[in-house]
């Protein structure tokens, strides 16, 4: 997986080109799609492969919304902060 700081893309089969929003949990991360941000999918990778599993925009934000409280528990300003703008450029 990669950094909180690093833009990661994806190609999807049906939907082109997804934006990576931040990692959800080991070998899960929240990908949208890239212009309209309206789809957004839970990408997990073993070693089968990558599977994209389609999510609603509720479940992205609190996936998203999860993922910002752990960061500020620990301590990760700099990873909380990147992550609170993309949290308000995506759903408000």
């Amino acid at each position: 997986m990669n950094p909180e700081n690093s833009e990661t893309y994806i190609n999807h089969p049906t939907w082109g080109l997804l934006f990576r929003i931040c990692m959800v949990d080991e070998n899960q991360e929240l990908f949208t799609t890239l212009y309209a941000q309206r789809l957004f999918f839970l990408v997990i990778s073993d070693a089968k492969g990558v599977k994209f599993q389609p999510i609603g925009r509720t479940e992205a934000r609190m996936l998203l919304e999860n993922r910002l409280r752990n960061l500020r528990r620990a301590g990760q300003t700099q990873e909380y902060d990147q992550l609170q703008s993309i949290f308000q450029r995506t759903f408000q």
